[in-house]
């Protein structure tokens, strides 16, 4: 196939895209940076540095918009929020836009979403057609899945990933937290009893593997059968590190340093990926130990 692919120096783009190559498709990347790009992401690559100089998608096959500033990395203001729906909305406008320009569009459009649309639910147990908690990561995403929507035709079938953390061995959430339970400065974040959504890389690149291949649409919760709650995912990350993890964070210093950005750690979701299981989806990784062991490890 010929895939064009948005986003595609990202955490997940970084180890999606080096399967897809194996695999024997063709792949475009759209990105500002071409030079990074081809250093990340290594040759064999075609680079587009924008969409605004394409008019449609005729020559691809399927499109996966990965495009979107990190949501954790810097307080939210008024601005920054902003920021991060523009960086989300406008390029999935764009894409959309495309799609409805070609005479043959691609089959197929898998677009970014968070397992943030459902906002902070607490206990209750999230499949995709849970009814969301309407905060600022459900406005985000609603809208950005409604945008990807417009794509939706008889000649293409659109997929919305609902990604929780992604565990990769550089970048994402790992990232910020090694160094501190490195230290063995780790622990629980607030009560510690908040849900967190997890998912390995190997199964994130595998489900989306997964939608490009089979005849499915709609959204996907892109996480792990077996959410944790804080508390556990912390004792497991320092089991992996041969660390302790009693090092609680108090939720008041939590919230003075993030802001209302601090829902992303104090807040959560235990989330399920029942679309993608009764889709026939197999996942490699359901121990949250084993899979941190092989993250870090």
């Amino acid at each position: 196939m010929k895939i064009l692919v948005t986003g595609g120096t990202g955490l997940i783009g970084r180890h999606l895209i080096p399967r897809l190559q194996v695999l024997g498709h063709e792949v475009t990347v759209v990105t500002r940076s071409p030079e990074k790009a081809r250093q990340v992401l290594g040759a064999g690559l075609d680079i587009w540095k924008g969409l605004t100089e394409h008019q449609d998608l005729n020559p691809f096959d399927a499109v996966i918009n990965l495009a979107g500033e990190p949501i954790a990395d810097k307080r939210w203001t008024e601005e920054q929020k902003q920021r991060l729906c523009n960086s989300r909305w406008n390029i999935t406008q764009r894409l959309v836009e495309m799609f409805q320009a070609s005479s043959e569009p691609p089959s197929v459009f898998i677009s970014g979403s968070a397992a943030g649309y459902y906002g902070d639910l607490g206990e209750v147990v999230v499949t995709e057609e849970e009814p969301p908690h309407n905060e600022f990561t459900h406005k985000l995403c609603a809208r950005w899945e409604q945008i990807a929507c417009g794509a939706q035709s008889d000649h293409t079938r659109v997929c919305l990933l609902r990604t929780g953390v992604v565990l990769a061995p550089k970048g994402g959430i790992l990232a910020k937290m090694l160094p501190v339970f490195k230290l063995g400065l780790g622990g629980p974040m607030g009560t510690g009893r908040q849900y967190l959504a997890w998912i390995h890389i190997d199964d994130m690149v595998n489900g989306i593997l997964w939608l490009l291949d089979n005849d499915l649409r709609g959204p996907f919760n892109m996480v792990s059968p077996y959410p944790v709650r804080n508390e556990q995912f912390a004792h497991a990350l320092g089991h992996a590190l041969h660390r302790p993890a009693l090092v609680r964070a108090p939720a008041t210093a939590i919230r003075l340093m993030m802001g209302e950005s601090s829902v992303l750690v104090l807040g959560g979701q235990r989330a399920l990926p029942k679309r993608l299981e009764a889709s026939g989806f197999a996942f490699r990784w359901f121990d949250l130990e084993e899979a941190l062991g092989d993250v870090v490890g």
